[in-house]
Protein backbone atom coordinates (compact mmCIF):
# COMPACT_ATOMS: atom_id res chain seq x y z
CA UNK A 1 0.00 0.00 0.00
CA UNK A 2 1.20 3.78 -0.52
CA UNK A 3 1.10 4.69 2.59
CA UNK A 4 2.25 2.08 4.39
CA UNK A 5 5.63 2.92 6.66
CA UNK A 6 8.46 0.86 8.17
CA UNK A 7 7.85 -0.11 12.07
CA UNK A 8 11.08 1.74 13.17
CA UNK A 9 9.43 4.76 11.45
CA UNK A 10 6.27 4.33 13.34
CA UNK A 11 7.81 3.64 16.39
CA UNK A 12 10.09 6.69 15.90
CA UNK A 13 7.55 8.95 15.02
CA UNK A 14 5.46 7.75 17.94
CA UNK A 15 8.22 8.21 20.40
CA UNK A 16 9.06 12.06 19.22
CA UNK A 17 5.29 12.89 19.87
CA UNK A 18 5.12 11.33 23.01
CA UNK A 19 7.91 13.58 24.07
CA UNK A 20 6.78 16.45 22.60
CA UNK A 21 3.53 15.97 25.09
CA UNK A 22 1.40 15.91 22.08
CA UNK A 23 -0.85 12.96 23.91
CA UNK A 24 -0.74 13.17 27.76
CA UNK A 25 -4.18 11.54 28.64
CA UNK A 26 -6.12 8.24 27.90
CA UNK A 27 -9.43 9.13 25.48
CA UNK A 28 -9.54 12.63 24.99
CA UNK A 29 -5.70 12.81 23.77
CA UNK A 30 -5.17 9.40 22.89
CA UNK A 31 -2.80 7.31 25.21
CA UNK A 32 -3.01 3.81 25.30
CA UNK A 33 -2.08 2.06 28.27
CA UNK A 34 1.79 1.78 28.44
CA UNK A 35 2.49 5.52 27.52
CA UNK A 36 2.49 5.19 23.96
CA UNK A 37 0.48 7.20 21.16
CA UNK A 38 -2.71 5.52 19.71
CA UNK A 39 -5.62 5.99 18.01
CA UNK A 40 -8.41 6.94 20.34
CA UNK A 41 -11.84 5.81 20.60
CA UNK A 42 -14.44 8.35 22.11
CA UNK A 43 -13.91 8.87 25.48
CA UNK A 44 -15.84 7.18 27.91
CA UNK A 45 -17.52 8.04 31.77
CA UNK A 46 -14.36 6.65 33.73
CA UNK A 47 -11.83 8.51 31.71
CA UNK A 48 -14.43 11.99 32.25
CA UNK A 49 -14.56 11.27 35.87
CA UNK A 50 -10.86 11.10 36.61
CA UNK A 51 -10.40 14.24 35.05
CA UNK A 52 -10.59 17.77 37.02
CA UNK A 53 -11.84 20.65 35.52
CA UNK A 54 -8.24 22.31 35.62
CA UNK A 55 -7.14 19.38 33.40
CA UNK A 56 -9.90 19.42 31.46
CA UNK A 57 -8.75 23.04 30.65
CA UNK A 58 -5.32 22.00 30.06
CA UNK A 59 -6.27 19.85 27.38
CA UNK A 60 -8.01 21.92 26.22
CA UNK A 61 -5.17 24.35 25.61
CA UNK A 62 -2.90 21.95 25.09
CA UNK A 63 -5.30 20.97 21.67
CA UNK A 64 -5.09 24.34 20.75
CA UNK A 65 -1.09 24.16 20.68
CA UNK A 66 -1.12 21.09 18.71
CA UNK A 67 -3.39 22.60 16.03
CA UNK A 68 -1.20 26.14 15.75
CA UNK A 69 1.53 23.80 14.93
CA UNK A 70 0.42 21.49 12.45
CA UNK A 71 0.46 18.37 14.82
CA UNK A 72 -3.13 17.73 15.13
CA UNK A 73 -3.94 14.29 16.18
CA UNK A 74 -4.50 11.62 13.64
CA UNK A 75 -7.83 10.34 14.62
CA UNK A 76 -9.97 8.07 13.61
CA UNK A 77 -13.40 9.77 13.21
CA UNK A 78 -15.14 6.24 12.46
CA UNK A 79 -14.10 4.16 15.36
CA UNK A 80 -15.11 7.42 17.85
CA UNK A 81 -18.26 7.83 16.10
CA UNK A 82 -19.04 3.65 17.01
CA UNK A 83 -17.68 3.94 20.22
CA UNK A 84 -19.67 6.47 21.11
CA UNK A 85 -22.94 5.35 19.46
CA UNK A 86 -24.18 4.13 22.72
CA UNK A 87 -23.65 6.80 25.06
CA UNK A 88 -21.70 9.95 25.05
CA UNK A 89 -19.72 11.54 27.83
CA UNK A 90 -18.50 14.71 26.92
CA UNK A 91 -15.57 16.53 29.54
CA UNK A 92 -17.01 19.74 28.67
CA UNK A 93 -19.32 22.06 26.54
CA UNK A 94 -18.58 24.81 24.45
CA UNK A 95 -20.87 28.09 23.48
CA UNK A 96 -18.93 29.27 20.61
CA UNK A 97 -19.90 31.38 17.02
CA UNK A 98 -21.55 29.79 14.09
CA UNK A 99 -18.58 31.73 11.92
CA UNK A 100 -17.36 28.78 9.73
CA UNK A 101 -13.58 29.57 10.50
CA UNK A 102 -13.81 29.06 14.09
CA UNK A 103 -14.93 25.24 15.11
CA UNK A 104 -14.22 24.67 18.18
CA UNK A 105 -13.31 20.79 17.91
CA UNK A 106 -11.10 21.68 15.54
CA UNK A 107 -9.22 24.37 16.88
CA UNK A 108 -8.91 22.77 20.21
CA UNK A 109 -7.91 19.29 18.63
CA UNK A 110 -10.94 17.73 20.35
CA UNK A 111 -12.89 14.49 18.18
CA UNK A 112 -16.21 12.94 18.30
CA UNK A 113 -17.67 12.48 22.11
CA UNK A 114 -15.18 14.67 24.03
CA UNK A 115 -17.48 18.05 24.17
CA UNK A 116 -20.51 19.52 23.35
CA UNK A 117 -20.84 22.18 21.17
CA UNK A 118 -23.43 24.72 21.28
CA UNK A 119 -23.13 27.40 18.48
CA UNK A 120 -24.81 30.51 17.64
CA UNK A 121 -23.90 34.04 15.86
CA UNK A 122 -22.45 36.40 18.84
CA UNK A 123 -22.44 32.98 21.51
CA UNK A 124 -25.07 35.21 23.01
CA UNK A 125 -27.56 33.32 25.57
CA UNK A 126 -31.12 32.61 25.98
CA UNK A 127 -33.06 30.49 27.63
CA UNK A 128 -32.86 27.52 24.68
CA UNK A 129 -29.01 27.63 24.95
CA UNK A 130 -29.38 27.84 28.99
CA UNK A 131 -31.15 24.88 29.09
CA UNK A 132 -28.48 23.29 26.81
CA UNK A 133 -25.83 24.64 29.00
CA UNK A 134 -27.33 22.98 31.95
CA UNK A 135 -28.01 19.75 30.15
CA UNK A 136 -24.41 19.54 29.64
CA UNK A 137 -23.26 20.14 32.67
CA UNK A 138 -25.87 18.52 35.26
CA UNK A 139 -27.35 16.04 33.25
CA UNK A 140 -24.78 14.02 31.11
CA UNK A 141 -21.79 15.31 33.35
CA UNK A 142 -19.20 17.88 31.76
CA UNK A 143 -17.13 19.59 33.80
CA UNK A 144 -16.02 23.07 31.96
CA UNK A 145 -18.66 25.13 30.21
CA UNK A 146 -16.42 27.39 27.59
CA UNK A 147 -17.70 30.51 26.48
CA UNK A 148 -15.43 31.25 23.17
CA UNK A 149 -16.17 34.33 21.10
CA UNK A 150 -13.52 35.24 18.03
CA UNK A 151 -11.98 38.27 16.24
CA UNK A 152 -13.38 39.95 13.73
CA UNK A 153 -16.94 38.83 14.26
CA UNK A 154 -19.30 39.06 12.27
CA UNK A 155 -22.18 39.14 14.34
CA UNK A 156 -20.06 41.95 16.83
CA UNK A 157 -19.74 44.15 13.39
CA UNK A 158 -23.39 43.91 12.97
CA UNK A 159 -24.35 44.99 16.49
CA UNK A 160 -22.04 48.06 15.98
CA UNK A 161 -23.62 48.88 12.53
CA UNK A 162 -26.93 48.29 14.11
CA UNK A 163 -28.32 45.91 11.17
CA UNK A 164 -31.76 45.59 11.04
CA UNK A 165 -32.83 42.46 9.14
CA UNK A 166 -35.29 39.71 10.22
CA UNK A 167 -34.28 37.94 13.49
CA UNK A 168 -31.48 38.52 12.97
CA UNK A 169 -32.11 42.21 14.46
CA UNK A 170 -33.21 41.01 17.93
CA UNK A 171 -29.96 38.86 18.12
CA UNK A 172 -27.72 41.64 17.92
CA UNK A 173 -29.25 43.42 20.42
CA UNK A 174 -28.12 41.01 22.58
CA UNK A 175 -24.73 42.17 22.16
CA UNK A 176 -25.47 45.89 22.02
CA UNK A 177 -24.58 45.98 25.72
CA UNK A 178 -21.04 44.69 25.20
CA UNK A 179 -20.74 48.01 23.40
CA UNK A 180 -21.39 50.28 25.61
CA UNK A 181 -19.40 48.54 28.37
CA UNK A 182 -16.43 48.54 26.32
CA UNK A 183 -13.98 51.09 27.04
CA UNK A 184 -11.72 51.99 23.68
CA UNK A 185 -10.61 55.69 22.64
CA UNK A 186 -9.89 55.23 18.99
CA UNK A 187 -12.93 54.78 16.35
CA UNK A 188 -15.81 52.92 17.93
CA UNK A 189 -17.13 51.67 14.32
CA UNK A 190 -17.17 48.25 13.01
CA UNK A 191 -14.07 49.51 10.41
CA UNK A 192 -11.66 49.28 13.32
CA UNK A 193 -10.34 45.89 14.22
CA UNK A 194 -9.29 46.71 17.58
CA UNK A 195 -12.74 47.90 18.75
CA UNK A 196 -14.30 44.76 17.41
CA UNK A 197 -12.11 42.92 18.83
CA UNK A 198 -12.61 44.65 22.16
CA UNK A 199 -16.21 44.66 22.15
CA UNK A 200 -15.98 40.66 21.04
CA UNK A 201 -14.10 40.16 24.29
CA UNK A 202 -16.58 41.94 26.43
CA UNK A 203 -19.33 39.92 24.87
CA UNK A 204 -17.81 36.73 26.40
CA UNK A 205 -17.00 38.24 29.71
CA UNK A 206 -20.97 39.60 30.08
CA UNK A 207 -22.29 36.46 27.99
CA UNK A 208 -20.21 33.93 31.36
CA UNK A 209 -21.97 37.26 33.78
CA UNK A 210 -25.49 36.30 32.13
CA UNK A 211 -25.14 32.65 32.44
CA UNK A 212 -24.48 32.76 35.90
CA UNK A 213 -27.09 35.11 36.53
CA UNK A 214 -29.88 32.94 34.40
CA UNK A 215 -28.94 29.99 35.67
CA UNK A 216 -28.91 28.74 39.38
CA UNK A 217 -28.18 25.01 38.40
CA UNK A 218 -24.46 26.24 36.65
CA UNK A 219 -23.85 28.67 39.04
CA UNK A 220 -24.21 26.26 42.06
CA UNK A 221 -21.88 23.37 39.92
CA UNK A 222 -19.95 26.18 39.62
CA UNK A 223 -19.75 26.91 43.41
CA UNK A 224 -19.26 23.27 44.66
CA UNK A 225 -16.31 23.12 42.29
CA UNK A 226 -17.87 20.39 39.70
CA UNK A 227 -17.62 22.74 36.73
CA UNK A 228 -15.41 25.60 35.71
CA UNK A 229 -16.99 28.25 33.63
CA UNK A 230 -14.00 30.05 31.48
CA UNK A 231 -14.05 32.43 28.75
CA UNK A 232 -11.99 32.03 25.50
CA UNK A 233 -10.81 34.35 22.11
CA UNK A 234 -9.94 32.84 18.97
CA UNK A 235 -8.02 34.70 16.99
CA UNK A 236 -8.18 34.16 13.06
CA UNK A 237 -5.02 35.41 12.48
CA UNK A 238 -2.81 33.48 14.79
CA UNK A 239 -5.20 30.31 15.53
CA UNK A 240 -4.54 30.84 18.81
CA UNK A 241 -7.08 30.42 21.78
CA UNK A 242 -6.90 33.01 24.91
CA UNK A 243 -8.66 31.42 27.81
CA UNK A 244 -9.40 33.81 30.66
CA UNK A 245 -11.33 33.44 34.00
Amino acid sequence: MLNEQPASMSLNRRSFLTTLGVATAAGLLGLARGGELAYADALSKEQREKMTPDEIIGYAKRGNERFRAGLRKNRDFLLEQMTSAKGQHPAAVVLSCVDSRAPAEIILDLGIGDMFNSRVAGNIVNEDILGSLEFACAVAGSKVLFVMGHTACGAVKGAIDKVQLGHLTGLLEKIRPAIEATRYDGERTSKDDTFVNAVARKNVELTIVGIRAKSTLLKELESKGSIKIVGAMYDLGTAGVEFFS
